[in-house]
């Protein structure tokens, strides 16, 4: 069996059917139980990251571990998966990690994370992912008010990645053997800024859509409002001072998988509902 930490967020779902279109058994955790679309053959548990003692039945039969990063209780739930018999475990991390720069604070929960699945005696595979394609759907709101988005960062290319793609490739991860021991660094087919995504986007909605560049002090009130500062200041440090470029391709999608990685394109398109 195999645990899949957030079961229904953007990858671990993804993670979950993967595993279970393979036949593989899964259980997958969440906080709040099973979603009403939730993919067959998947069997929902809860329980709390921050609180590993609270996933000691969940762990149990556990082969190998999807898990997500930043959370207070990683290296005492990775203890706790080794004695319920875990071999393997499989880290979504963030491509800023490479940068080694625990003064990013986005950088240093993910450098954390992958320092305590490497030191934890379980054999390991970590994947950096490149920006989502889902992030996109935070445009929903503008959009369903008119056809101008208002965007921070216009000017940033992303080689931004379908969820489904990263959950193969951390599916494969799990049930191949030789996969563990790397740093799987997977992106979209191509970098696009905002400006080319609602382009994209666009053309399978078939509206006349503008995207209306914000200004970064604009950008980081509206921020502000959001999330912590130290978050805030990590992703101007990404951005606008540039130390993270996620404008590089690589194939690692289809060198694991077999198949290229979905275009945006085609990404929109599967979602094109949630846009009406």
């Amino acid at each position: 069996m195999f645990l899949v930490t957030g079961g229904t967020g953007n990858v671990g779902r993804e993670v979950a059917a993967a595993l279970a279109a393979a036949g593989e058994p899964v259980r997958a955790l969440t906080r709040g139980g099973a979603p009403a679309d939730a993919p067959d053959g998947v069997d929902y548990v809860t329980g709390d990251l921050n609180k590993p003692e609270t996933l000691t039945s969940a762990l149990q039969g556990a082969r190998g571990l999807f898990l997500l990063p930043g959370y207070d209780g990683t290296a005492e739930l990775l203890a706790e998966a080794g004695r319920a018999g875990a071999e393997h475990v499989v880290l979504l991390s963030g491509s800023s990690a490479e940068s080694g720069d625990t003064a990013n604070a986005v950088s240093r929960y993910m450098i954390e994370s992958e320092a305590a699945v490497r030191g934890s005696g379980l054999a390991w595979t970590i994947v950096r992912p490149s920006g989502f394609m889902s992030n996109t759907f935070e445009w929903i709101p503008q959009l369903k008010a008119g056809d101008a988005v208002r965007a921070p960062f216009a000017g940033v290319p992303i080689a931004v990645i379908d969820p489904a793609d990263i959950g193969a490739v951390a599916a494969a991860a799990l049930l191949r053997e030789e996969h563990r021991g790397r740093v799987l660094r997977v992106t979209g087919p191509e970098p696009l800024r905002p400006a080319d995504r609602l382009r994209i986007l666009a053309g399978v909605l078939g509206r006349d859509l503008r995207l209306d560049a914000q200004p970064d002090d604009e950008a980081r009130e509206e921020m502000l409002r959001n999330m912590p500062e130290r978050y805030v200041d990590a992703f101007f440090d990404f951005y606008v001072a540039g130390s993270l470029d996620e404008s590089v391709v690589t194939t690692t999608v289809r060198d694991v998988t077999g198949r290229p990685p979905r275009t945006f394109e085609q990404w929109a398109a599967a979602h094109a509902a949630s846009f009406a």
